[in-house]
């Protein structure tokens, strides 16, 4: 085999590589978790046989898609830490991670997931936010009685919001954060909403 061949197919590869992770990464993010290998492979006009080569288990290929959301999910939680005033920190976080959420639903199911390969990174966003609600806790600002399992179940149905387009779900999305952080809020303070979204068709 000639440099140049063998140059040829390694190109080839990559570009196999990237392109199986660009659908696979589309793919989860508007479908779920669920699409299986052989569509992923469909879509991205390669042999399934190609996916495998490139990611030996449908486990491998989706830690690597998920990597990139999820470490963005903890630089989120760290811009709340960061904030002087831990109330307002923690209602970005609500904010951004919903939005985040909403229009990825593979990283949603991920987060929420017991599913080993996401434990590690999950986790450290997790323990970021638990500090993040006890220095909410301590200034009054954030109800007594506000659990992780609080924002667990928030993030969950914020999973099920379905529109027709992702401007939509994201709009969705900020409006059901707003309607969130008024109830987390130790005294709530009402206060104007985004606008809503049409999310049902229109009754006759």
């Amino acid at each position: 085999m000639t440099a140049e061949v063998s140059q040829k197919l390694r190109s080839d590869a990559r570009d196999n590589r990237a392109r199986i992770l660009a659908v696979a990464r589309a793919a989860f993010a508007a479908e779920g978790l669920d699409v299986p290998i052989r569509e992923i492979a469909r879509r991205a006009q390669v042999g399934a046989a190609t996916v495998y080569r490139h990611f030996p288990t449908k486990e491998a290929l989706l830690s690597e898609v998920i990597a990139e959301p999820m470490a963005l999910c903890s630089a989120v939680v760290e811009e709340g830490l960061a904030e002087a005033d831990p109330w307002r920190g923690f209602c970005l976080v609500i904010e951004r991670l919903m939005e985040v959420h909403a229009l990825d639903r593979g990283l949603s199911s991920a987060f929420t997931s017991r599913l080993p390969y996401f434990t590690a990174d999950r986790d450290r966003t997790i323990r970021l936010l638990l500090h993040l609600i006890r220095r909410a806790k301590e200034t009054g600002s954030l109800r007594a009685d506000f659990v992780l399992e609080d924002f667990i179940l928030a993030m969950m149905a914020n999973e099920g919001i379905r529109a027709e387009s992702t401007e939509q779900r994201a709009a969705a999305s900020r409006r059901f954060a707003a309607l969130m952080i008024q109830s987390f809020r130790a005294d709530p303070v009402p206060a104007p909403l985004p606008p809503a979204v049409r999310l049902l068709p229109t009754l006759r």
